[in-house]
């Protein structure tokens, strides 16, 4: 066995250890800012005198980043110390939002941006692989619960934080009120991180990185080109084809790198079935978690009128319910298994997505509040009992290499959300339009088949759910940690 996977003394029984913990803290702060800049977009206009379409691109920029980067975390996280790990993320995106609070043009905002993102990729692979050796396996569901917290709670309140922020200050302040916690927060990490086994002497594979980046990059950006209007249709299709052919290149290399251990994403992760399934119902939550996200703000502005705050401040107490269930969804899982909470969850995301098809110009906002709180507290029951059963089946040296597929289908689940309900929403009003129908009365009800269809995407959560088992039995798995009681 690896130096790197060494075994860690057990931590007390209902303890979380204090490494998961910082990381905890550290990746949501990181990840927070994924979703910071949605509100900002009409602030970026003015203050540096670009098109909308341009300035959708800190957020675009961000979310490329991402699904360049991670596929290559797997393969640094082996390489390097877990302090090292996270000094180098924790710096890299330090530098990134002082680049951005500081920028004179928006060139030089869309590299902080970028900047930042790389730092930001390796924060989760990190946290979950970190967890799944530290914390026993009976004490998983419960930390992975804290988990929650930051890769789903973080960027759904993103909006919502911008938008406060943004009622008292420029755009800049985004960035200046995230530095000194991001600051802080590194600092107070580093006095108290510790190592987690030793890292092991690998070389890498760069015509992998290069194919990686264009294949998960050229997908993500072909997809996000869905959302900015019919003329982009064609060229979008034509860049997610050849992002698709990319990856199968990128597949193909693997398969031969692994003949000699060392590929840069190790696909053998996915010849254990659980894990698959869970990649599959943590990709399809994603999709509704981020459709929704598109959907309601534009609901909520363009046919309600509210404002960014207001918009904000109605949606957030779902995504507070997310994060504040995460901690309980993880016991019930840590006691009674998966089945409890995925089946639930899973059909409670169908019956959120289908209410939200009802949506209208009178429909009262605490329907509203209410369904998307159904469907959040919804996606809490899915997620935790899934990443915890999905890494659970992994033997500890594909940890890594399991946590950076998932952030890259992450990125991918959220970029094709955006891309399918947006276009959905987009071809439907546009169709109304032409027959005569009123603008308003066209968006609406594109926004209701875009949630539909989403609603149907789901009901297969449904069908995974069924398939998921209760719990993982290691009873034949020699690869798997043995921790200490």
């Amino acid at each position: 066995m690896p130096s790197a996977t060494q075994e860690r003394p057990a931590v007390s029984a209902g303890r979380t250890p204090a490494v998961v913990r910082l990381l905890v803290l550290a990746t949501f702060v990181v990840i927070l800012n994924e979703t910071i800049m949605i509100n900002a977009i009409p602030r970026l206009m003015e203050s540096l005198q670009v098109t909308e379409q341009l300035a959708q691109w800190v957020s675009t920029a961000f979310m490329l980043t991402m699904a360049a980067v991670i596929p290559m975390t797997g393969w640094f996280l082996q390489r390097v110390t877990t302090r090292q790990a996270y000094a180098i993320a924790m710096g890299v995106f330090l530098a990134g939002t002082l680049l951005s609070a500081v920028a004179p043009s928006f060139g030089v905002l869309l590299v902080g941006r970028i900047v930042q993102a790389s730092g930001t990729a390796v924060m989760m692979p990190l946290l979950m692989t970190t967890l799944m050796v530290v914390v026993p396996e009976q004490d998983r569901g419960r930390v992975m619960g804290n988990v929650t917290l930051a890769i789903s709670v973080a960027p759904a309140l993103g909006p919502t934080v911008s938008g406060l922020i943004l009622q008292v200050g420029s755009w800049r302040l985004l960035f200046l009120v995230v530095l000194p916690i991001a600051a802080l927060v590194t600092v107070f990490g580093l006095r108290k991180m510790e190592n987690i086994g030793e890292p092991e002497i690998s070389s890498i594979d760069w015509l992998s990185v290069v194919v990686a980046a264009l294949g998960f990059g050229g997908l993500v950006y072909g997809l996000s080109l869905f959302g900015e209007g019919a003329g982009h249709i064609g060229l979008g299709i034509g860049i997610v084809v050849a992002g698709c052919a990319t990856i199968g290149l990128f597949v193909v290399r693997q398969l031969r790198l692994q003949r000699k251990d060392g590929p840069l994403m190790d696909l053998r992760v996915l010849r254990h079935r659980a894990y698959g399934l869970s990649l599959a119902l943590l990709s399809l939550g994603f999709l509704a978690l981020l459709g929704s996200m598109i959907l309601l703000p534009l609901y909520l502005q363009n046919l309600r009128s509210l404002s960014p705050l207001q918009t904000g401040l109605l949606v957030m107490p779902g995504g507070l319910a997310m994060g504040l269930l995460g901690p309980t969804v993880g016991k019930v899982f840590d006691r009674f298994g998966s089945r409890v909470l995925v089946l639930p969850g899973s059909i409670g995301t169908v019956i959120g997505l289908a209410g939200l098809t009802q949506v209208s110009t009178t429909m009262p906002y605490w329907q509203i509040l209410g369904l998307h709180t159904l469907l959040m507290v919804s996606l809490a029951a899915t997620f935790t009992p899934a990443f915890t059963l999905g890494m659970g089946a992994l033997p500890r040296h594909l940890y890594s290499h399991g946590s950076s597929m998932l952030g890259t289908l992450q990125q991918v689940a959220a970029a094709f959300g955006t891309a399918l309900v947006v276009t959905v929403l987009s071809a439907r009003a546009g169709d109304l339009v032409s027959e005569g129908v009123a603008p308003a009365a066209a968006q609406l009800s594109g926004m209701r088949l875009a949630f539909l269809v989403a609603a149907v995407l789901a009901l297969l959560t449904v069908i995974i759910a069924l398939m998921l088992p209760n719990r993982i039995d290691h009873s034949e798995d020699e690869d798997k940690p043995i921790i200490a009681h």
